[in-house]
Formats: C-alpha cells, sequence, structure tokens
C-alpha cells in the first residue's frame, strides 16, 4: 500500500469521525465518498436509501465476474470523550463503531484499484448507510441494490477490538446473531399497598416473568440453538404506596438460527400469558424481527480466508473463529447475494486505547487502515480465481 494512499485515508478517516453523521443522515460523509470515487474516474450512483453511494469500477474483459465491497458509513448517538484532535464536532453523535475505518479502508481500495490498467472482474463499491439498528442495508437491497448492481458475491470487513491488530478472522455458516425486540405490557389491579389484597401487583407479575424469561434459552434450546433473552427496561408505578396497575418490559432477543428467531415469538409470549394468568393478570404482547442470522457462505468464506493468508499470512487469518452474539445488518446482503463477513483485528487498550465498540472513548485504530485496504486490494485481483481458490 503506497504512502500517499495511506496518508489520504487517515485524512479522510478523522475527517469523517469529526463529523459523524447518524442514520440516513449521512449526507456530509455521502458527498464525500462520491467525490473521491468520481475523482477516480468511476461511475457513481448517489441516494440509493437515501444516502448510500455505489461506485463502479469496470472491467474492460468481457463476461467478467463481479464483486461487490461493502462499507457501512453511520454513527451511534453517544457523546464522545476523546480528546484528540480530530474528536467529534458534534454534541451526542460519535463514530464509536469504527464505520469510519470502514469507509476509510473501502475508498483506500478503491483508488489503488482505479490505478490497475486492467482488472479481470468489475467492482461494486457499496457505501451502505444506517448499518445501527436502522437496517441501511435491507432499505438499499428494496430499492434495487442489486438488481443494479448484480454482484457474484458480496464481502464486508468489520473492525474487532481485543483481535490482535491486522488479524482477520471468519467462519462459515451462523457468524452474527439474529436481532429481535419485544414489548409487554402487564395489566393488573391498582390497591393501596397496605392491602395488597385488593390489587393485582403488576410488578410482581413482571419481575416474575423477567425471571422466566431469562431461563427460557437455556431450558428450551440445545447448545446449538442457544437464546439469549434480555429484559432491558421495566416501566410501572406512580407512587410508594400504591401497587401498580400497569408495568411495560422491554428488551431485546439474540440467536444464532433462523428456526429459533421464529420460535421465540410464540414461547415468549406463551410464558408472559401463563405467568399473567397465574397471577391474575392480562397481558399485551408483541415481538418484532429486526435483523436475521448473519449466515457466511462456506465457499465464499473458503476463498475469503485463501486471500487473507496471502494477505496476511496463516498465522494471523482464523477460519473458524467463534459466533458473535452482536447483530448486524449485513446479514440482509447475504439473504439477496452470497458471500461473507470478516473481522479485522483493531487490537486492545494497549496498542493506541480503542476500546470496545460503541464505548465513549472507542477509536478506530488507524494502523489498520492499509491492512484493510489490501485485504481488499487483494481480493478483488484474486476474485477471477475464486474457483481454483476454494478448491485447493
Amino acid at each position: 500500500m503506497k504512502n500517499k494512499t495511506i496518508s489520504a485515508m487517515t485524512q479522510w478517516r478523522h475527517s469523517i469521525h469529526q463529523h459523524p453523521e447518524l442514520a440516513y443522515q449521512e449526507t456530509r460523509t455521502a458527498q464525500l465518498v462520491a467525490d473521491i470515487l468520481i475523482d477516480l474516474g468511476m461511475e457513481v450512483h448517489q441516494g440509493i436509501a437515501s444516502t448510500g453511494v455505489v461506485g463502479v469500477l469496470q472491467s474492460s474483459a468481457s463476461n467478467a465476474p463481479k464483486v461487490a465491497l461493502r462499507a457501512d458509513m453511520d454513527a451511534l448517538p453517544i457523546q464522545e470523550q476523546n480528546d484528540f484532535s480530530y474528536a467529534s464536532k458534534h454534541d451526542n453523535v460519535m463514530h464509536a463503531c469504527g464505520h469510519d475505518g470502514h469507509t476509510a479502508m473501502l475508498l483506500g481500495a478503491a483508488r489503488e484499484l482505479a490505478k490497475e490498467e486492467s482488472l479481470n472482474c468489475t467492482v461494486y463499491f457499496i457505501f451502505q448507510p444506517a448499518e445501527e439498528n436502522e437496517a441501511g442495508a435491507r432499505r438499499m437491497i428494496e430499492e434495487g441494490l442489486f438488481d443494479r448492481f448484480p454482484a457474484d458475491a458480496v464481502f464486508a470487513l468489520h473492525n474487532m477490538p481485543g483481535l490482535p491488530v491486522g488479524h482477520i478472522a471468519t467462519r462459515p455458516g451462523a457468524m452474527m446473531a439474529a436481532f429481535s425486540t419485544f414489548e409487554c405490557r402487564i395489566l393488573g389491579r391498582a390497591a393501596h399497598s397496605s392491602t395488597p389484597h385488593q390489587g393485582v401487583d403488576s410488578i410482581e407479575v413482571a419481575c416474575q416473568l423477567a425471571q422466566q424469561w431469562q431461563g427460557l434459552g437455556r431450558r428450551h434450546y440445545g447448545a446449538d440453538e442457544q437464546a439469549l433473552i434480555a429484559v432491558t427496561q421495566i416501566q410501572g408505578g406512580t407512587a410508594s404506596n400504591v401497587i401498580a396497575d400497569e408495568v411495560v418490559l422491554k428488551g431485546s432477543t439474540r440467536c444464532l438460527t433462523t428456526e429459533t428467531q421464529k420460535t421465540l415469538a410464540k414461547t415468549m409470549r406463551e410464558t408472559a400469558e401463563l405467568v399473567a394468568r397465574s397471577y391474575g393478570a392480562l397481558c399485551e404482547f408483541s415481538f418484532e424481527e429486526r435483523y436475521p442470522v448473519l449466515v457466511n457462505e462456506p465457499k465464499c468464506t473458503k476463498f475469503g480466508i485463501s486471500v487473507a493468508n496471502s494477505s496476511v499470512g496463516i498465522a494471523h487469518s482464523d477460519s473458524e473463529c467463534s459466533a458473535i452474539w452482536g447483530s448486524e445488518d449485513f446479514a440482509f446482503m447475504l439473504q439477496h447475494c452470497p458471500g461473507a463477513y470478516f473481522l479485522l483485528g483493531n487490537g486492545g487498550d494497549e496498542q493506541g486505547g480503542c476500546h470496545q465498540l460503541h464505548h465513549p472513548n472507542y477509536d478506530f485504530n488507524d494502523a489498520i487502515l492499509p491492512i484493510g485496504a489490501k485485504f481488499w486490494v487483494d481480493l478483488v485481483k484474486q476474485f477471477s480465481q475464486f474457483d481454483s481458490l476454494i478448491d485447493e
């Protein structure tokens, strides 16, 4: 990776970090991306899913394969606590997940690939809005992403604090968990706290239900089909001497198979109704599937690891990492196009103070910018050899 490209990526990353933008508000970032791609001589498409951008680097070869590379652009509603020169200039908005780095790495790869006199494949550089809980990938697909840019495979790369700097890891099959949210309204009967027998204590019902839900994953699913149920909000009550007549529980679930995600709603609803009925209360339950399981296609995963072996070295690549219980809307892209998702080591606190994702002191490690960009360049250059590489 040339020094000028490394310097440019660092400047782009710091600029994006200083000016973070929330989901579907990434206008400055999207324009920066588009301007750079246009300067590189690419065909550029803007406004997909509001602020999404796709750059096209066309191969001159007839019937060339087509590969898509995706980076996310949005920030998080977090107040940054870093005090370095490029810290966020916007209150309660920061790049606490490294999307600034993902964008800069993909731009760096685009810059290097645009210099190639001939490529054996067409490349679609996808810059996606709204990954953080707003399903920007799904919206891009709904607006014709893969109809307009029919890739043979799609790949994504995400930094991972705690993983050694430059280490690339992935796994075939389920890589990241499905994510759903729920809300349950417990309807009891108010009473004075001195005469609880005259009412139905919705708080007591809610506490019992929360405990029952916590054990559902362990009781009803095996080791390969675990489910995590997290009650993250309990809201109710009006006074210290009044038995609450209504309580609302909210939270989220995560699991590693589509089948488990489908059955969780039914199981949780039945448990809520049973617990409420046992106390003489009623309940209203709703469940929303937000993100599906992220499933890496095995052949694409094997190809990506083959690239990583040559790009960062066999000692720094891992093809059987543990599944992650976090979620990613790149899962929607993998439902429509074969591909794979990779982790890129961001290092630990001793290697730049990167902290964990979504932490107010998090920062993307600039040292991995050239590593990630090189991986993308190597992947594109080797994509025409896909079949031979996975047969090795």
